[in-house]
């Protein structure tokens, strides 16, 4: 069975940080080009945040987590890792990640798969 699975989420005070990891079962990430970082706030669309391609290429698609996400991928361990950095309440969300066989893309029909989806909470 192909899944992606989420984890490292949970409640973190402003400026601090978590590392998200996304891992891969039933098939392993070196076969999927593109990774990509989802996040859907409270009362918002979801939203692209950032892509990582097989070249380890990032590319971001939220302009307000530059300098602060970054993007990672380890095909050995079939997994993906988004460390984020002075973390803020905006920064509040369920974080998904997704696999395609392509390009990166900030569309989220463009992904394949998905994983369930970890909260991320930053408050004081």
């Amino acid at each position: 069975q192909v899944q992606l699975v989420e984890s490292g989420g949970g409640l973190v005070q402003p400026g601090g940080s978590l590392r998200l990891s996304c891992t891969a079962s039933g098939f392993t990430l070196v076969d999927y080009s593109a990774i990509g970082w989802f996040r859907a706030a409270p009362g918002k669309e979801r939203e692209g945040v950032l892509c990582i391609n097989s070249a380890h290429d990032t590319t971001y698609y939220a302009d307000p987590v530059k300098g602060r996400f970054t993007i990672s991928r380890d095909n050995a361990k079939s997994a993906v890792y988004l460390q984020m950095n002075n973390l803020k309440p905006e920064d509040t969300a369920v974080y998904y990640c997704a696999t395609r066989n392509r390009y990166c893309s900030n569309y989220g029909s463009d992904y394949d798969y998905w994983g369930q989806g970890t909260q991320v909470t930053v408050s004081s």
